[in-house]
C-alpha cells in the first residue's frame, strides 16, 4: 500500500464545523488557536492571510485554499492594517450558516471550516506537515481540488438535507487533496517524512514497511529494500525521517493496530499477527508501552457506549 494512502485510511475526522463568510471592506477576522485543523476557500474576491509564526502575509485570490493542520492562530482581512474582530464573537451562533461582516466596500466570500481528527491516527502525518498548506489554482495538481471546492461552495451557499454531513466528507477530501498538491509541488525538497517518501532510497523502504507491516523486518532487510548498506541506510533514514528505521516501524505498527482495533471487528490476536507480533502478550505489552493502556481497554474507550466487543 502507498504510505500516504495508508495514513489517510487510518485518519478519521471526528467532527467538522463550517461557516460561510460574506464580507465587505473594511473587514478583519481573527481566529484563535486550538486542536482543530482549519481550512479555508476563497469563493470570490481576495484577502490577506496572516498566520502566527509566518513572517509575511499571504495574498489569497478566488479559487485559493489553505489548510492549517496544527490549529495555528491566524487572521483574515481585506488590507494589512484593518482592525479585526474575533471569530468566536461573530460565528458562535452561525456555525453552519452565513456570517456577514464589514462595511460597504469590495466584497469577498470565503468558506471557513474546522475539523477534528482522531489525534492518534492522524499523528504520523500531522507531525510532518508544515504550519501552512497554501494551494493556488494555478499550481500543479490544483485542478484536482476544483471539483471539491465547487461542491463545498454550492453546499454552503444553498444548504440542503444532510448538508452538515456532506460538508464534513468534502472537508476530509479537501485535506487529502491539499496535502497531495503540496507534496507534488515540494517533492523530495519537503523535509521530514513527506520528503522521505520521494527519496529514491528511503522511499522504497517506507513503501515496504507500509505494504507488509507484519513481516519480520530487520535493519538488514530494510537496507536491502533501499539498496544500501545497513550503516548508510540507518544514517540516511534518520536524517530524512527523524527516527531510526525500527523505531519508525514500531510506531507505524501501533498506529495501524489502533486503526484495526477502532473498527471493532478484528480480534486482538488477529490484530497482533497483522502488525507483526507472534503472541497476544508481546503485542499487548508493546501497545500499552506506546499508548499507556492495553488493547482491550483502548478499544473500549473508542466506543460511544464504553463497551468492548466480545473477542
Amino acid at each position: 500500500m502507498d504510505p500516504l494512502d495508508d495514513v489517510f485510511a487510518a485518519m478519521r475526522v471526528r467532527s467538522a464545523l463550517y461557516a460561510r463568510l460574506e464580507a465587505r471592506a473594511p473587514w478583519g477576522l481573527s481566529l484563535a488557536g486550538g486542536e482543530a485543523a482549519r481550512f479555508g476557500l476563497v469563493v470570490s474576491g481576495q484577502c490577506l492571510l496572516e498566520v502566527e509564526g509566518e513572517s509575511a502575509a499571504v495574498s489569497l485570490a478566488a479559487g485559493d485554499c489553505y489548510v492549517l493542520a496544527h490549529g495555528t492562530p491566524y487572521v483574515l482581512r481585506d488590507a494589512p492594517r484593518t482592525p479585526t474582530v474575533s471569530c468566536a464573537s461573530v460565528v458562535r451562533d452561525r456555525v453552519g450558516g452565513v456570517v456577514k461582516l464589514g462595511g460597504s466596500g469590495a466584497p469577498a466570500t470565503l468558506l471557513c471550516g474546522w475539523f477534528h481528527f482522531d489525534q492518534g491516527a492522524a499523528r504520523p502525518l500531522l507531525d510532518v506537515l508544515p504550519r501552512l498548506l497554501h494551494v493556488k489554482m494555478e499550481q500543479a495538481r490544483a485542478h484536482a481540488l476544483q471539483g471539491t471546492l465547487q461542491l463545498l461552495a454550492m453546499e454552503t451557499g444553498q444548504p440542503g438535507l444532510g448538508s452538515a454531513l456532506v460538508v464534513s466528507r468534502l472537508a476530509d477530501i479537501l485535506f487529502v487533496q491539499a496535502v497531495r498538491a503540496h507534496l507534488a509541488q515540494a517533492g523530495e525538497r519537503q523535509p521530514g517524512w513527506l520528503g522521505a517518501l520521494a527519496d529514491p532510497r528511503i522511499g522504497p523502504a517506507l513503501h515496504a514497511m507500509h505494504a507488509q507491516p507484519g513481516r519480520p523486518w530487520t535493519l538488514a532487510s530494510l537496507a536491502d529494500a533501499a539498496n544500501l548498506s545497513r550503516s548508510a541506510f540507518a544514517l540516511r533514514f534518520r536524517r530524512r525521517v527523524g527516527q531510526a528505521p525500527l523505531e519508525y516501524l514500531t510506531r507505524w505498527r501501533m498506529s495501524k493496530a489502533g486503526h484495526l482495533l477502532r473498527q471493532g471487528r478484528v480480534p486482538v490476536g488477529e490484530v497482533a499477527a497483522t502488525v507483526g507480533y507472534e503472541s497476544d502478550a508481546a503485542f499487548s505489552k508493546a501497545f500499552k508501552r506506546a499508548t499507556g493502556v492495553a488493547p482491550g481497554a483502548w478499544r473500549a474507550a473508542q466506543r460511544p457506549d464504553g463497551l468492548a466487543p466480545v473477542e
